[in-house]
């Protein structure tokens, strides 16, 4: 009966953690706000709006699931370092939280055919991600804030 007993505090302890695993990044919020990267500006007139801002390659604007739970808004932009290579830069980002999310250039909104840009660094803020050389992005021109652990899209940004 001890065995039993000890047997049933193990699976709870078990379930307990994996809960809260799967649950406590709803309660955090990490905000990042990275510079912008060493990248091509418009060569725009002095005075001009559009001097000094970068020149975005793509651009989308991030679209949720809508289910109420997942969730991702702002832009995500393509920019062209000033030495080569390319760099993803969400802006005014907003995503819900969720556990070991990763951003992925994709060629739609499942992961089946993606480019893995790493772990997303915080669910609010400006962030950049190196592309890798050599990137598609005809081919995989959806970015997705994706939920690794449990294969759940939060939210998608076509670039176009």
């Amino acid at each position: 009966m001890a065995r039993r007993g000890v047997a049933i505090a193990a699976v709870a302890v078990a379930a307990g953690a994996a809960a809260l695993y799967a649950a406590s990044p709803y309660f955090t919020e990490t905000t990042v706000e990275e510079p912008l990267p060493d990248v091509i500006m418009m060569d725009e007139a002095p005075g001009s709006p559009m001097a000094g801002m970068p020149m975005a390659s793509l651009s989308g604007m991030f679209v949720g699931v809508g289910d109420g739970i997942h969730d991702a808004r702002g832009t995500a932009k393509v920019l062209e370092r000033t030495g080569g290579g390319q760099v993803l830069r969400l802006e005014d980002f907003y995503a819900t939280n969720g556990p070991e999310l990763h951003v992925y250039l994709s060629a739609d909104t499942t992961d089946g055919d993606h480019v893995d840009l790493g772990i997303l660094k915080g669910n609010r803020g400006d962030q950049n991600y190196d592309i890798p050389e050599g990137t598609d992005l005809s081919r995989h021109g959806t970015v997705l804030i994706w939920c690794k652990p449990f294969g759940v899209l939060f939210g998608s940004a076509e670039l176009a």
